[in-house]
């Protein structure tokens, strides 16, 4: 939810300046800054086959009448400062198909890094429980290791920078088209995150922990000395 707080919300505030303090941190290649999300997606086929709009033209013209072929999960991740996102469509979003993708991302995505630094919202798959119900207790102590953790407010995915990808995937590669599965759904995805990343697209992040003090100021409790 892109929402903030009417009033005075300590958590909400402690939760924010940890996030933008990870935000303001330079470029470190052995502890890189990835921020993680995921939203349902439903797939859809049609239900009439489409046709060209006029005689050498690509686009089509869809029929109101679609089949639905069932719903998925899309789970982004991005870093920020190396300009890279990809995106995986999965069949559910469980603790462990969230496991499963720590692991790739551990594992082969930054085998050889320090520690990674995981921006991400506090839905309660998204837990290192996570991967004690999915993996051996070595295993998961092993991976959650390598991972340093750093949650959203509840309400303020907006501080997730992953959210923004997540838009601009959606407005790029997925508004208005009907997408029948998931294999389809992961092709697309795929070359949507090859041209973001050939084309260096990153996130110039500006918010500050001192624009959130003056902007944010009614958020903070009032402290009398």
């Amino acid at each position: 939810m892109w929402c903030i707080p009417p009033k005075q919300n300590a958590d909400f505030v402690a939760h924010m300046e940890d996030v933008l303090e990870v935000y303001s941190r330079p470029y470190d290649k052995n502890r890189p800054v990835v921020c993680m999300d995921e939203k349902p997606f439903q797939l859809l086929d049609e239900g009439l086959e489409p046709i060209p709009m006029s005689k050498g033209n690509h686009v089509k013209k869809y029929d109101c009448e679609y089949v639905r072929k069932g719903s998925c999960s899309i789970f982004m991740f991005t870093e920020p400062l190396g300009q890279w996102r990809e995106a995986h469509a999965l069949p559910r979003r469980t603790s462990e198909d969230w496991a499963h993708q720590i692991k790739w991302l551990v594992d082969e995505k930054y085998s050889n890094v320090e520690k990674i630094v995981l921006v991400m919202d506090n839905l309660n798959t998204h837990s290192i429980s996570s991967l004690y119900k999915t993996y051996s207790p070595e295993e998961a102590f092993r991976i959650s290791q390598k991972l340093e953790i750093h949650y959203t407010p509840k309400h303020g995915s907006w501080l997730d920078i992953a959210e923004i990808e997540l838009s601009s995937l959606t407005i790029q590669a997925l508004l208005g088209e009907r997408i029948p599965s998931i294999d389809s759904l992961n092709e697309r995805l795929s070359a949507w995150s090859l041209n973001r990343n050939s084309s260096q697209k990153g996130v110039d992040w500006q918010f500050t922990t001192s624009n959130a003090r003056t902007k944010l100021k009614h958020l903070y409790p009032i402290i009398k000395f």
